[in-house]
């Protein structure tokens, strides 16, 4: 009998709660920044050794420590990308390109070792480490492309929004329409919810003219509180054996 995974499936609710998580991660990271980026990364550093601790002692896939992981790798992802980008001034093409090569030789030796990238293999110590080594890596390439775009390249955040809205569609319907292959698909969407959940908080936070000036703590709250209520619908319909919740269609079949 094979391990019960360890990770989500990827439906349509799973992508509304990533792309939530990612504007909270966003916000909260940049409303800790106000007053220290280093406080932000040590803050969310420390949160996620906890948040890391309670997934991998999960016997099985549970929304609660899951998406709380995926939430605590949000805000470091930020913090971490800002500490780059303001605290030691690397420019924002480098590293963008620097995340991208970093995922790329992630997946080399995951897929060298497992031979798969399939999340539904996530059943093993070694595979979720492989798994959550990713996730990080793909907020961080994220996250910096999202501020390439949204500084670097001077598009704004709506412009931002928009671009990362119309790119993450793209996967999907070549998955559904031209016979993508679903983990490549499954991947190049994952990586494209981070820029576009961290512009939308960009867009709410910022005061005008660059955002329309809700803030970044509001912001922060009112994410955190649909995300909350969604992982609880989650949690109260998970299937008896762990994976995904009754009743809801797999978006990709990865």
């Amino acid at each position: 009998m094979n391990a019960p995974t360890k990770v989500a499936e990827a439906t349509a609710l799973f992508w509304i709660v990533k792309v939530l998580t990612t504007g909270m991660g966003e916000a909260t990271s940049d409303f800790l920044g106000q007053w220290s980026l280093w406080l932000s990364a040590g803050t969310s550093a420390a949160a996620l050794v906890v948040a890391f601790r309670w997934q991998f002692r999960a016997a099985r896939y549970h929304p609660a420590p899951y998406w709380f992981t995926v939430a605590m790798i949000a805000v470091f992802g930020t913090a971490a990308a800002d500490c780059f980008r303001i605290g030691l001034h690397v420019a924002l093409p480098v590293t963008t390109t620097g995340y991208a090569i970093a995922l790329a030789v992630c997946f080399a030796a995951w897929y060298a070792t497992e031979r798969t990238l399939s999340i539904h293999t996530v059943d093993t110590r070694r595979r979720e480490i492989f798994y959550w080594l990713t996730v990080l890596l793909t907020f961080a390439l994220g996250t910096a492309a999202g501020d390439l775009t949204g500084f670097y390249l001077d598009l704004g955040f709506v412009h931002s929004a928009l671009l990362f809205g119309a790119a993450i569609l793209v996967p999907w319907l070549l998955h559904r329409f031209a016979g993508l292959n679903a983990i490549a698909a499954f991947w190049a969407s994952y990586v494209l919810t981070r820029p576009l959940g961290a512009s939308l908080a960009d867009w709410l936070g910022m005061d005008r003219p660059l955002g329309i000036g809700v803030g970044f703590g509001t912001t922060a709250i009112l994410a955190t509180l649909v995300c909350a209520t969604l992982v609880g619908y989650l949690a109260l319909s998970v299937s008896p054996d762990g994976r995904g919740s009754r009743g809801t269609d797999v978006f990709i079949r990865n």
